[in-house]
């Protein structure tokens, strides 16, 4: 009898927090301050939201936590409803789940371009060239991330252990880049507190509601900006600690996360260009702008340490962008296998490597799907990236209603308590998502719906022809 090939455990608690951490820090963390958050809500703004979207995180963390140690498997989301609430509802939190992870890994492979564009002269604009909807895309920016995209794959599918060193490597390059421009910024002369003044975006025609509008549409980003420490549960099977220590882990990635992005959004506030009254004078300035100073955190970087801070500031960056591609390679595989091995995907996706144990079938196909992307550019990716909070919140929402049922039936008041909490959470999120209000620009573009709407039309294609399928059997 042939022995069956299972996931190895090789992950530590620090591996598991790298993971985390790599998958909510990304390239948006270094360009929102100036293109999102002092723009809406201003550097107290910004950390008040924060730390508002932080609590909510780890409240949710707490639901997760709990489902962890009860389904100490591969899949997550989706096995948590699953159990709790049948295959077709598994299938709907999958199908949205998936499509938040799978696009991140294309997302974060085409800012490599990015780094070429903004940091490096444009040295990988060669070869020939052509524009979709509106952007320029290039031959060398399209092997870039082409190569990336396949190095990671392959390293993903070497082994688990690897990829969690890696990843902690890459994790610890990142915190340490953004610390160094930090303590910068606290003892330079180019940096002022003094500069955080106005606290919150203003300008002559906004009210006090619109102010706190701000807030609260840097609140509804959540989903997307801490999207990553929910990661942990698909590679809840390679554990090689007890799943209880995952709040921790949990709660410490998502605080370690806000932390990045209020420390590089305040930073960015501090170092105000000369001819600027104020930060909000750069702010409201910057569709006019070019260069370097167009990108507000990178000017703050070169402008406090010259060009050390871009190296230093670039290093983060670029850790971010491979730690982010490396994770969700291993989240979405592991969503994938799970979903294989419950009969909602087919058996070749549930496939292991019977020399690294890992999901190699899954893998390659997040890569296939991952490498359309770079000939399209990232103005056509965005329509689908949107998408990914509401994929999150989805993912949010389905667990937090599981905890609660398991919960109540428990009677366990606390996590019954945080499991209404999250569910409310999440409908709050889908609700600022789906439905534009006013004073709020958190909702999806007119493309973004056109791509769910396709998207949800593709899962009811999908679902009616698997169970098709299994009713002929």
């Amino acid at each position: 009898m042939e022995k069956e090939v299972r996931l190895e455990k090789k992950l530590s608690p620090i591996n598991v927090w790298a993971l985390a951490l790599g998958c909510i820090i990304g390239w948006g963390a270094f360009v929102m301050p100036g293109n999102t958050f002092l723009g809406q809500a201003g550097p107290l703004g910004t950390a008040i939201a924060m730390g508002i979207a932080a609590l909510i995180m780890i409240i949710i963390a707490f639901n997760y936590n709990f489902m962890i140690q009860k389904f100490p498997v591969a899949g997550g989301e989706f096995t948590y409803t699953q159990k709790s609430f049948g295959q077709t509802n598994g299938f709907i939190c999958a199908w949205f789940l998936g499509l938040s992870y799978l696009c991140i890994v294309p997302l974060n492979g085409t800012a490599l371009a990015l780094i070429g564009r903004n940091l490096m002269n444009n040295v990988f604009q060669v070869g020939f060239h052509y524009s979709v909807a509106g952007y320029d895309i290039y031959f060398g920016e399209i092997m870039l991330a082409v190569v990336a995209l396949v190095l990671f794959a392959i390293l993903s599918i070497k082994g688990v252990k690897f990829t969690g060193v890696f990843q902690t490597i890459l994790v610890f390059a990142l915190v340490s880049g953004v610390a160094i421009v930090a303590i910068a910024a606290l003892v330079s002369d180019k940096a002022s507190f003094a500069n955080l003044s106005p606290a919150f975006y203003e300008n002559d025609t906004l009210t006090s509601g619109a102010k706190l509008g701000g807030v609260l549409a840097v609140v509804a980003v959540a989903p997307w900006a801490f999207v990553g420490f929910d990661t942990i549960p698909q590679s809840a099977e390679e554990f090689k600690f007890s799943p209880a220590k995952t709040k921790v882990i949990m709660i410490i990635s998502v605080l370690f996360g806000a932390g990045v992005y209020v420390v590089l959004n305040t930073v960015t506030a501090m170092v105000v260009p000369e001819g600027y009254a104020s930060w909000v004078e750069y702010i409201d300035d910057l569709p006019n702008l070019t260069g370097l100073i167009s990108l507000p955190t990178f000017y703050a970087a070169k402008t406090l340490l010259g060009s050390a801070g871009l190296v230093f500031l670039g290093i983060a960056v670029l850790a971010a962008i491979l730690s982010g591609i490396c994770g969700f390679y291993m989240a979405t595989s592991r969503l994938l296998y799970s979903m294989s091995k419950e009969g909602v995907l087919p058996a070749w996706f549930g496939k292991l490597d019977e020399n690294h144990k890992t999901p190699k079938n899954a893998i390659i196909f997040i890569m296939l799907i991952a490498l359309i992307a770079p000939f399209f550019g990232r103005t056509a990716l965005g329509w689908v990236v949107d998408m990914s909070s509401l994929g999150a919140a989805v993912g949010y929402g389905y667990t937090s209603i599981a905890a609660a049922k398991f919960a109540k039936k428990e009677g366990n008041g606390g996590i019954l308590t945080s499991g209404v909490l999250g569910t409310i959470f999440a409908i709050v999120f889908c609700v600022l998502l789906l439905i534009p209000l006013p004073g709020l620009s958190c909702s999806l573009g007119k493309e973004s719906y056109i791509c769910l709407i396709v998207w949800v039309v593709l899962g009811i294609i999908f679902y009616l022809t698997s169970q098709r399928g299994k009713v002929q059997k």
